[in-house]
């Protein structure tokens, strides 16, 4: 058992909600409800799984104000279960402590600024002019390219590459094999072969940003990309030139999102959704998985057009009807018109 531990009354003074039942009992991880053990936190936030409860050891519940006086067993009744359960667990799991110093094997250029408390890894590159804020980690073989900006509290894994001029806000995350910078796909067609436009934008990214391992986020190829405050990107995501990503969005992994698209404030987009180039998507759209967005949403909502799967057999007839679907409607269109001119 871990060595920190906390009552639930200390953790109601912390986080609020109301603690019901034993107060005064102590926990030190969370756990989910079948593998929680007496000295677990366990927490309850859809009814369905109500009936797991009894079969569980957990030592203490959150749980919702709906269920609050259904239950015996100690417990935090929390408005937003779930979310109180991600500031208990942030509580009990923060990030490894980085020893600050640079490794001796770094390589540091000369006219980079490092601030008090940075921690820089094993063969990690901080090139000419570079900018690092106060208590920021940059992880083992992590690449800084020239002028790039990092602010303070920021979090690089190992192996993450930040391209000339970029700029990161405070507390960011960027996760092992993320590039910030790499140059957009910008070519332009002559005689058969494509010449390359220089990319001269940079990226720009706002504070409290969490990017996945190996997403790419590319450079503006005039103006720069824009990633808003408080954006959260999954895994192996395609940002393109130009785009712009409102505060508070969140998008899911193998996500391509096209040049010059605009995606507004607290948006949710599913995994592997597709986003046409110079299109724009308004506040608080949600945008479900494997959709295709070719125009742009000038209003709030729910946004689908993946078909749901079916037995192989059943999906090539439907696949074959489809195909169709234009010339059995203009056929429809002949018929209904039969039917006006018999009517009248």
């Amino acid at each position: 058992m871990p060595d920190a531990s906390y009552s639930l009354s200390e953790l109601v003074r912390r986080f609020g909600g109301e603690a019901l039942g034993e107060a005064a009992v102590r926990v030190s991880q969370i756990a989910s409800l079948s593998s929680a053990q007496a000295h677990h936190i366990s927490f309850l936030s859809n009814p369905k799984y109500r009936s797991q409860v009894a079969q569980s050891a957990a030592g203490a519940l959150i749980v919702g104000r709906d269920m609050a006086d259904q239950f015996e067993r100690p417990r935090i009744v929390a408005d937003n279960p779930y979310v109180y359960f991600a500031r208990v667990s942030a509580l009990f799991n923060p990030p490894p402590a980085a020893e600050p110093g640079v490794h001796a094997s770094a390589v540091v250029h000369p006219t980079a600024t490092i601030a008090h408390g940075v921690s820089i890894g094993a063969n990690a590159v901080i090139e000419r002019g570079v900018a690092i804020g106060a208590n920021s980690v940059i992880g083992a073989g992590c690449v800084i390219g020239p002028d790039a900006r990092i602010g303070v509290d920021c979090l690089l894994y190992a192996n993450v590459t930040v391209y000339h001029a970029c700029e990161l806000g405070e507390r960011v995350i960027l996760h092992s094999g993320c590039v910030i910078g790499s140059d957009g796909f910008g070519l332009a067609p002559e005689a058969g072969r494509w010449i390359k436009i220089p990319q001269i934008g940079r990226v720009l990214i706002g504070d409290d940003v969490e990017i996945g391992a190996n997403t790419t986020v590319d450079r503006g190829a005039l103006d720069d990309t824009v990633i808003e405050t408080g954006v959260k990107l999954d895994n192996q995501i395609q940002v393109a030139h130009n785009v712009r990503i409102g505060a508070h969005t969140a998008i899911a992994a193998c996500t391509g999102i096209a040049g010059s698209a605009r995606i507004g404030a607290h948006c949710t987009i599913g995994g592997a959704a597709m986003i046409f180039g110079h299109i724009e998507i308004a506040d608080h759209v949600n945008i479900s998985t494997n959709t295709l967005i070719t125009k742009s949403l000038t209003q709030p909502g729910t946004y689908t057009s993946a078909l749901p799967f079916s037995e192989h057999s059943v999906w090539l007839k439907n696949a074959v009807q489809m195909r169709h679907l234009d010339s059995m409607a203009k056929r429809l269109r002949t018929l209904e018109k039969k039917l006006e001119d018999g009517e009248k």
